[in-house]
């Protein structure tokens, strides 16, 4: 890699995901897989997509510009299609080359539209990974987005926004919105299974001073399913809960640091 275009990646790696997450007390953290093999799923990740191996404490997965993604070893309910997390959205610079590797495997791929710029995978354990070529990208490999599925697109969105502070998505993503570090797209559909369970089973936040944050959620009538709770083994806080479409969410505090 040229020096300049190295020192390139760098910035954009370190500067934006700094600065979000001073600005804001609430951050992207990291999205949980379940699998039945996650030694098999990370080194899909690692050698297919080309995703850095990452590790915490216990916690073992993989990482890339933008993401973190953590497995638990357990056998998914269903894939992720078909769920409220319908799909991870990466960018590449270039598709061919993942063309090319994705055929010396068994797990199948496709374009959603005949001749476009994406595509969109089945991976270990029924992920759904969707690539997007962007020929302008530095990185070789990059987290754009999460894919949701709800009932009630536009509601969801004003519950992040209220929730959580984020805020709505402009230009070609109104059907998004802006988290710190990440955008979540939402589209309908009819009847969407609960996340828990499935091969995506939730995403993260980062949340500073998670202990008071978990007291305004109650405070203001929303139900944790795990309360805050501090687990020095891990050096990390967390607590859970479920949207009301059935997106699990876990909040953390310490994750994103180490």
């Amino acid at each position: 890699m040229p020096l300049f275009r190295f020192f390139a990646v760098c910035l954009i790696a370190a500067v934006p995901a700094v600065a979000q997450r001073s600005a804001q007390p609430v951050a992207f953290g990291h999205i949980h897989l379940n699998s039945s093999d996650p030694e098999t799923a990370i080194a899909f990740w690692k050698d297919v997509i080309g995703a850095a191996t990452y590790s915490h404490e216990s916690l073992n997965g993989v990482s890339t510009l933008g993401a973190t993604i953590l497995f638990t070893k357990k056998d998914p309910s269903g894939p992720s299609a078909g769920s409220t997390i319908e799909y991870i959205a990466l960018k590449v610079p270039d598709l061919q080359p993942f063309v090319e590797k994705l055929a010396r495997t068994s797990y199948k791929s496709f374009q959603p539209v005949p001749g476009g710029d994406s595509l969109m995978i089945d991976g270990p354990d029924g992920v759904r990974i969707e690539l997007t070529e962007d020929s302008s990208m530095y990185a070789p490999l990059q987290f754009d987005h999460m894919q949701f599925r709800t009932t009630q697109p536009q509601e969801a969105q004003a519950w992040y926004i209220k929730t959580f502070g984020a805020r709505p998505g402009t230009g070609d993503k109104p059907d998004s919105i802006l988290i710190a570090g990440a955008t979540l797209t939402f589209e309908h559909a009819d009847s969407p299974a609960p996340s828990a369970g499935r091969a995506i089973d939730h995403i993260g936040f980062e949340v500073k001073g998670l202990e008071a944050f978990c007291q305004k959620l109650t405070d203001s009538g929303i139900k944790l399913d795990s309360p805050y709770r501090s687990v020095p083994q891990l050096k990390l806080s967390l607590a859970f809960l479920t949207d009301p479409w059935g997106t699990r969410i876990e909040l953390t505090e310490g994750l994103a640091t180490h």
